[in-house]
């Protein structure tokens, strides 16, 4: 008797329920692996950005909640509640390096997508950021002053906005500003800013004495609470994070929304699985006679046993790799929206598939379709040859 040929013919020969089953796990898996893909990516975006800040640790208002501390990781805006005069307080504190950022998010005209897009414009004391996150030109010029009024882009602005240098970008109504210079690629969120000299940003956004954080790094980290100490004791209303912290609090949301979704996909995988239940179950009742049969001519029980797993094992084999397929898809369409939420916008939108994950979601598949299929091959293998003729 070969198995697989009699397998092959029971599924083929019902084809509707063969598709319609197939369709529940391959949705089922689809939405599992299009949101891990998308999380695991998020996850990935949010680690390097932190790693790329350029310092130590971050300075920021003491009542900035983490949803605000996203925005310092992807690059986005936060609220400018930190006075000037703070940063050179701590400036002044020996061993500690810091500089302030005074972050805005605008709605700027792109002539290549004929649209108003949300772009983070960024507030600088353009030689102490050049040296502090080590930056290089691509090309064009450096600023050439402290209230030089002209603004430098990241590769990944010049490519959306399709700017070179010198054309114009209206940042705000009314105000025109030259690019000046085109940063090298950093592989960070400073590829996607706009950026400014500090006070030239304070004039344009009406803010005058203001910043939003300081990135700050220091000549000894085993000395991080001596500094901690020496920040709080001359400056007033602020917190200080260090990168692993703040990170560790984003990856803590990020986490969150991820399981809520993934929970999501459960659901399907469970509906799924009860679809496979029940095909099976009706082909045990529809295969009586033939279940017979094979009973009266010698088939064992651990034979028919065998061909209803094969059978629902294959509903997740098949399942699996479809859904693969189906939840790259998806995920490359779905990634833009998700991420396009306020709190994650400032992170590339993609999608993250390796090996791990397309083995995991096969064998997450076939585990799910095989342990439905148990108790219909148990119903089918238990049958008399009386029973199943009668």
């Amino acid at each position: 008797m070969n198995v697989l040929k009699l397998v092959a013919r029971n599924l083929l020969s019902r084809k509707g329920r063969f598709l319609f089953t197939l369709l529940g796990i391959t949705i089922g898996m689809a939405s599992f692996v299009a949101l891990m893909s998308i999380g695991q990516n998020m996850r990935n975006e949010v680690t390097a950005q932190a790693y790329s800040l350029g310092g130590n640790f971050v300075i920021v208002p003491d009542d900035l909640c983490v949803f605000n501390q996203i925005g310092i990781i992807t690059g986005d805006a936060i609220s400018e509640r930190l006075d000037f005069a703070e940063f050179e307080k701590i400036a002044a504190i020996e061993g500690l390096d810091v500089i302030p950022h005074l972050t805005r998010r605008m709605m700027i005209y792109n002539p290549t997508a004929g649209a108003q897009q949300p772009t983070t414009v960024t507030g600088i004391l353009p030689a102490e950021t050049k040296t502090f996150r080590n930056w290089d030109m691509y090309a064009g010029e450096y600023f050439s002053s402290q209230d030089h009024e002209a603004i430098i882009i990241g590769q990944g602005i010049m490519n959306r906005f399709d700017l070179g240098v010198g054309d114009e970008l209206e940042v705000r109504r009314g105000e025109m500003f030259t690019v000046v210079g085109i940063l090298a690629s950093t592989s960070s969120n400073d590829d996607t800013n706009v950026f400014m000299p500090l006070s030239v940003a304070q004039r344009v956004f009406d803010r005058e004495g203001s910043v939003s954080y300081m990135s700050a790094t220091v000549d000894d980290m085993a000395r991080f609470d001596y500094f901690y100490a020496s920040i709080h004791s001359v400056a007033n209303n602020v917190n200080v994070a260090t990168n692993e912290q703040l990170l560790g609090a984003v990856l803590t949301i990020i986490g969150s929304v991820n399981v809520t979704l993934q929970a999501v996909a459960g659901v399907a995988l469970i509906a799924a699985a009860f679809g496979i239940i029940n095909t099976m179950m009706t082909a045990v009742y529809e295969r009586r006679r033939e279940i017979g049969i094979m009973r009266a001519i010698g088939g064992r029980s651990s034979v028919i046993f065998r061909i209803f797993v094969i059978e629902s094992g294959l509903y997740g084999l098949l399942g699996g790799i479809l859904g693969i397929v189906v939840g790259i898809i998806v995920s490359v369409f779905a990634a833009p929206i998700i991420q396009g939420d306020e709190m994650l916008m400032g992170l590339e939108a993609g999608v993250n598939i390796d090996a791990v994950l397309i083995v995991s979601a096969i064998g997450f598949s076939l585990v799910i379709s095989i342990l439905s299929g148990l108790f219909p091959a148990w119903k089918a293998s238990k049958l008399t040859p009386v029973e199943a003729i009668s």
